[in-house]
């Protein structure tokens, strides 16, 4: 090793000052060109930032159609199809304590609450009975018709 002392590039006071200046803003400097640079430049379309096609881009890649309660114009099931395509599965063997098509007595039971009773337990379920007798796109019309058909075979 060299027998020599370093020496110090900052020799006055005044090369001091500026070089804590230069340490100070010109880091400042630089981020105040990033900002700019990346703030600046982009022109965008007009049309492009309509609310109409902000929302064509973030729209989603598919929609789930749950199914409606009944379109306009369709075509009711008589009660005795709903009968058969629906209810005839429980009520025609009596499956799960369910009255059995065409037997008074089991119907008794349901019938001394009222017609509207039948009715209400039909369309919102009871004990092992799920809603619209599992068939959610019956519309209540069309649930109620099967409901009478099945109490026109006990009357």
């Amino acid at each position: 090793m060299s027998g020599k002392p370093r020496e110090s590039l900052i020799k006055t006071p005044k090369q001091l000052v500026v070089v804590l200046v230069l340490a100070f803003v010109a880091p400042i400097i630089v981020i105040v060109l990033f900002a700019q640079l990346a703030t600046s430049g982009r022109t965008y379309d007009e049309d492009a930032r309509s609310p109409e096609a902000v929302a064509k881009r973030i729209k989603p890649v598919a929609e789930a159609n749950m199914g409606t309660a009944g379109p306009a114009g369709k075509v009711l099931k008589t009660g005795e199809e709903v009968y058969k395509s629906t209810c005839m599965a429980c009520h025609g063997a009596g499956v799960a304590n369910a009255p059995k098509f065409g037997d008074k007595k089991a119907w008794a039971m349901h019938l001394m609450h009222g017609t509207e009773h039948v009715y209400e337990n039909a369309l919102k379920g009871k004990g092992a009975m799920p809603p619209k007798g599992g068939n959610l796109t019956l519309s209540d019309a069309e649930v109620k018709a099967a409901v009478d058909y099945m109490l026109g075979a006990v009357k």
